[in-house]
């Protein structure tokens, strides 16, 4: 049975009362964090784990992670930003081998999700938080499903409590592509991998040569 995610991370929010308690999001990148923190921040103190051994080459890792720490200083959010381990040949390639002819979307996705999952799982059980999850899902190109499904078998695992989301719902995503604007973010349009890269490339050579 599909579940909607949205909703359930509603009905935690309804039931957390007047204070607000630490949670610890994974992100990725900037602009897929902006609609997220601009909500959540009503209801949880957060910080951010940037932990993506998944992006491939490091400028574009630094790139992407300098720009989470200037959105959060040009907006005063005043959120610790935690650096995870960066080492894509240990962590991210190990984790995808053998899935490396996967398509996008595919098993490969699933196993990344995961690995910047269960870091962000135990890194919030380690320094006390009390509740972790994932931008992952404001993306309407990743499988909020799995995501969720993931959350749900990490909790369990660690003992702490994953908030539900599917944060592209609710024109999210649309919010999130306006803060991008509004912001003048680095706005990537492959997820990071070397894998995604070739992908995006191949699809935009297509599109050039059926438009000639």
């Amino acid at each position: 049975m599909k579940v909607n995610y949205d909703r359930e991370m509603e009905k935690i929010i309804s039931k957390l009362g007047g204070e607000k308690p630490k949670l610890l999001i994974h992100s990725c990148c900037a602009p897929c964090s902006g609609a997220i923190l601009e909500y959540l921040r009503n209801f949880f103190h957060i910080d951010i784990y940037f932990y993506n051994p998944n992006i491939t080459f490091r400028e574009e890792y630094i790139k992407r992670l300098e720009e989470q720490r200037e959105y959060d200083e040009k907006l005063h959010y005043n959120m610790k930003i935690i650096e995870g381990v960066y080492n894509p040949t240990e962590d991210f390639f190990k984790v995808v081998q053998g899935l490396e002819k996967e398509p996008e979307g595919g098993k490969r996705c699933l196993k990344c999700y995961r690995l910047r999952m269960e870091a962000c799982a135990k890194k919030a059980k380690e320094l006390g938080y009390e509740y972790f999850t994932t931008v992952l899902s404001i993306s309407p190109l990743k499988n909020a499903q799995w995501i969720n499904e993931i959350g749900t078998e990490l909790e369990k695992e660690y003992g702490i409590k994953f908030l539900y989301g599917d944060f592209k719902k609710k024109s999210r995503y649309l919010r999130s592509v306006e803060l991008s604007r509004e912001h003048d973010l680095y706005r990537q349009d492959y997820c990071g991998c070397v894998f995604s890269k070739v992908e995006r490339e191949k699809a935009k050579e297509l599109k050039e040569n059926e438009s000639k």
